[in-house]
């Protein structure tokens, strides 16, 4: 891989891995892998063994914001339980080493389906997919997340006035524009929040995206991305894991407009009825929930666009997907309207 494509000196963390890890053979090889807006990725390989490699971005950083500690030690935390998780190797807080912290998991063999219509998946099977990706969340939220270590991961309770909170405070950190629709949601989300009020393990991005499938079988063998993790509200992971029933194909592969039945796709309500059946959260999905949902994601694609305006964005397109921030908030406050 070019220079350009890394802000760290690669002899220093080959020097440090083979001090933790001596019996690496080979040269070290870095690629980077694309598609990510916040902690880089690479893939590290050698001749005997293949990793994987996130860090923090380069750069000022939100507060909280990028936290690898976190996703290290969830995915500790949940080795060897009903969600299936890449195996930990090791954690660095050095900054000496590469610039930032950063862990390395190893890498395991599979597909990431980003796009929610499935292109890739002939249209009969395609029920399968989005069954076994209700049933995977329906496990994580099924885990006692005290007994796995993880009492103080997250506040119980009371979860979604901090999150408005924080992501009201979010959005004025890293604003680089005005938005109506943001000032009326940061108005009437902290008014309008359900009565019931219950603590699991919520992952916080939640998307065929930072799932691993099998190579062959409908079956999914990792999930990936738990920057965002926290204790917090189920149906906060189900409302996110729903927006692609409300985006459209060019907001983050959508699918409104498409013809569910003739593509094989679940409606929403078949999809958070499997979710159920397999041990989800019992209580109603709601329009606080989406809002809730499409104004935290218009929120971090925001954060995307000030990463994005200041040099320090993970990925080149970031600038594209940041703008499409009020697109977001322009459905959520449809919702409430």
């Amino acid at each position: 891989m070019s220079a350009a494509d890394i802000e760290f000196a690669p002899e220093r963390l080959d020097s440090h891995l083979r001090r933790a890890l001596p019996e690496l053979e080979g040269p070290m090889r870095l690629a980077r892998i694309g598609g990510g807006q916040s902690n880089p990725t690479f893939f590290v390989d050698f001749d005997n063994r293949a990793l994987v490699l996130r860090k923090q971005p380069p750069g000022a950083l939100l507060p909280s914001a990028h936290a690898v500690d976190r996703e290290y030690r969830v995915l500790r935390a949940l080795a060897g339980s009903a969600v299936p998780v890449p195996r930990t190797v090791l954690y660095c807080d050095d900054r000496a080493v590469i610039g930032t912290p950063f862990y390395v998991m190893d890498k395991l063999e599979g597909r990431v389906l980003s796009n929610y219509a499935l292109p890739g998946i002939a249209p009969a099977e395609r029920r399968a997919y989005y069954f076994a990706m209700a049933e995977t969340l329906a496990r994580l939220h099924a885990v006692d997340w005290a007994a796995a270590g993880l009492a103080d991961y997250g506040r119980p309770g009371n979860f979604f006035q901090r999150q408005i909170a924080r992501w009201t405070r979010q959005w004025e950190a890293s604003r680089t524009r005005d938005d109506a629709h943001i000032d009326r949601l940061i108005e009437w989300l902290p008014a309008n929040i359900p009565p019931d009020d219950q603590t699991t393990i919520a992952h916080g991005d939640f998307r065929f995206g930072n799932l691993m499938f099998h190579p062959t079988e409908p079956r999914v063998i990792a999930v990936l991305d738990w920057e965002l993790s926290t204790l917090g509200h189920p149906l906060a992971d189900v409302a996110y894991n729903c927006m692609a029933w409300h985006t459209g194909a060019d907001e983050f592969e959508g699918m409104r407009g498409i013809d569910l039945a003739a593509e094989g796709i679940p409606t929403q309500a078949e999809y958070v009825a499997h979710y159920r059946r397999a041990g989800g959260c019992a209580e109603p999905m709601t329009n606080f929930h989406m809002a809730f949902s499409l104004f935290r994601f218009a929120v971090i694609l925001e954060g995307i666009a000030a990463r994005a305006k200041s040099g320090s964005a993970a990925a080149q397109d970031a600038q594209q997907v940041g703008a499409q921030a009020a697109g977001f908030a322009r459905r959520a406050a449809a919702l409430i309207s």
